[in-house]
């Protein structure tokens, strides 16, 4: 394993073995710790005992007790709502907590999402009744990204949605936008008043960027250089993207999981994953990140959907370790 003296040492302390501990209420925690920020292979005794147990205990077993047979959670239909406890919703979180692909509940959730949710388009949309309307960017990407991880890759159906998201970005393709839904080039919303919005930008780039680099189509390539130059734009401190009012304060609060919303280090995230991890215009949102952090390096909860869910996931305002993985995902290979 790594020293302290390697990427860790620019934390105000090592987190590692407090998120390496057993936490029956978190158990992917450990999962997620051993492969991605110590690099263990998916085959290592430790890491498969501890992605075991993410179907044991913790919140993926109390998701999962709510589904209904069919595969869906709250009604049949869409799932966009109500929110956080509809179908839509339990998928991204699913592959969010780390679910077992193989597991036959995890698969009849996607594939009612995929048979119900898709508009004639092809891509996702928000009503119970799935139009190309309501296809809007922050949807589509959370359910590909969702998808992509739970192992629907390969599904011919994933596969045009990305194709559709991607010409949806770029315009490509003669794409045609409508007056609701996806409205225009460059991640534009009818709920954001048709103008360009960063929190769909966001989550279309996480999506694209779970493709392998391997598999991407130079559709895909354009979409993620063109969704980059367009976050790029601002300084995501100031994350005065095109809005109507105001800036939303939760772009500045950090949590776990995010929804439809995102946050000044999703935004890092996604950037650095593009390769513009060393670009200067994140040097402001990097200094952000870093001075979220406690002296014992650890990140808090500082927005959460707590009550709201199946079931809660930590407690907003004490140090998260969701949050703090998701910081240190983005910090490790800088």
């Amino acid at each position: 394993m790594e020293s302290v003296s390697d990427w860790r040492g620019g934390l105000n302390d090592d987190p590692l073995p407090w998120l390496l501990e057993p936490d029956p209420d978190n158990p992917g925690m450990r999962y997620f710790v051993l492969r991605d920020l110590l690099d263990l292979p998916e085959d290592d005794p430790d890491v498969v005992a501890a992605r075991s147990a993410i179907m044991v205990t913790g919140p993926v077993p109390a998701i999962l007790d709510a589904q209904y047979p069919d595969g869906y959670w709250v009604k049949p239909g869409g799932g966009y709502s109500p929110k956080y406890r509809s179908t839509v919703w339990q998928v991204l979180f699913l592959a969010e907590l780390g679910a077992d692909p193989a597991d036959e509940r995890v698969r009849r959730a996607c594939e009612y999402l995929l048979t119900h949710s898709v508009a004639s388009n092809g891509a996702f949309s928000a009503r119970q009744k799935p139009v190309p309307s309501a296809c809007i960017p922050c949807l589509n990407g959370n359910m590909l990204y969702a998808l992509l991880r739970l192992g629907a890759a390969q599904d011919p159906r994933v596969q045009a949605a990305l194709d559709w998201q991607a010409r949806a970005v770029t315009g490509e393709g003669q794409f045609s936008y409508l007056k609701s839904g996806t409205t225009g080039p460059i991640f534009a919303c009818s709920a954001n008043q048709a103008q360009p919005c960063a929190w769909g930008a966001a989550k279309v780039m996480r999506a694209l960027l779970a493709v392998p680099s391997e598999d991407r189509t130079p559709a895909l390539e354009r979409a993620i250089e063109a969704g980059a130059g367009f976050l790029l734009s601002r300084d995501p401190t100031v994350a005065d993207y095109p809005y109507t009012k105001r800036v939303s304060s939760t772009w500045f609060k950090l949590g776990f999981p995010l929804s439809y919303w995102s946050d000044v280090l999703e935004v890092t995230g996604v950037l650095a994953g593009a390769g513009h991890g060393g670009d200067p215009r994140l040097a402001n949102a990097l200094a952000f990140v870093l001075g979220k952090q406690d002296d014992h390096g650890r990140w808090p909860l500082e927005n959460a959907l707590n009550g709201k869910m199946w079931v809660d996931i930590e407690e907003k305002g004490k140090p998260s370790k969701w949050v703090t993985l998701r910081a240190l995902r983005v910090l490790k290979p800088l």
